[in-house]
């Protein structure tokens, strides 16, 4: 499988030609969409909508139609962190998502064993549900620290008109293949947990480690669609640039 950044469709592209990872960076409301019709915007962003679409067998009319609504709806947030520049795009998401993830793995972590070990001899489902999470949060830590140590500081450099370290293709790929692995592992919790739906006479602990997985997965898909589709195009656009000077 191919690790490439998504690639920005000319102006006047018809919208069902553009890729779903552009069409989320422009507007962060239409990534709810695309979740609605379980659509990959992060990792698969460089598809078209229409291919993205037929890979999933969903309508495109009725992905179109909305995309328009949302488009109309005068609530949507203003901010839109797509537009910050590379070094304050990489600064919120160290404060805004890697904080999130440094704060809620932990919570996870314990809730999966608790539940795991309670409830797994009678749900086996839990029990790998544990083990797929533990193998995710260990990646997801040394992700981090990889991000936070390497690829961001050349970032903020070059945005201040110095050369990166080094070479940054190899880093993006090997970030952007992790986020692919991240990605599977999430499908994988979402089809062992039946969509994070906890059983009916499921405990405290129970419908709370389902809640926060969700919760994790949306954001951990908005993470990852702001690096892929906006940060690690424009850290290759600033390492040709001051290559040039």
């Amino acid at each position: 499988m191919s690790h490439k950044p998504n690639v920005y469709s000319q102006p006047g592209t018809p919208l069902v030609q553009r890729t779903v990872g552009e069409l989320v960076a422009e507007r962060p409301g239409r990534s709810r969409v695309f979740q609605s019709f379980g659509i990959d915007f992060c990792c698969q962003g460089s598809r078209t909508l229409t291919d993205a679409c037929a890979g999933k067998n969903v309508p495109l009319a009725s992905v179109v139609e909305q995309l328009e609504a949302e488009l109309a709806d005068k609530t949507a947030p203003i901010q839109n962190p797509a537009e910050l520049p590379p070094a304050e795009l990489a600064d919120y998401i160290v404060k805004i998502h890697h904080g999130f993830l440094r704060r809620e793995l932990p919570r996870l972590n314990a809730m999966s064993v608790r539940v795991a070990h309670v409830h797994g001899g009678h749900t086996p489902s839990l029990v790998e549900m544990c083990n797929v999470y533990l193998g995710m949060e260990k990646e997801l830590f040394s992700h981090l620290v990889k991000e936070e140590e390497v690829l961001f500081p050349a970032v903020i450099a070059m945005s201040k008109g110095e050369a990166a370290p080094g070479p940054l293709e190899s880093p993006m790929i090997c970030m952007m293949h992790e986020h692919e692995e991240v990605g599977a592992a999430l499908a994988r919790l979402r089809e062992l947990s039946n969509g994070f739906q906890p059983p009916p006479d499921a405990c405290n602990t129970y419908r709370a480690l389902f809640a926060g997985l969700q919760d994790l997965e949306e954001d951990t898909h908005r993470h990852i669609h702001l690096e892929n589709a906006v940060l690690f195009p424009a850290a290759k656009a600033m390492e040709e640039k001051v290559a040039n000077l």
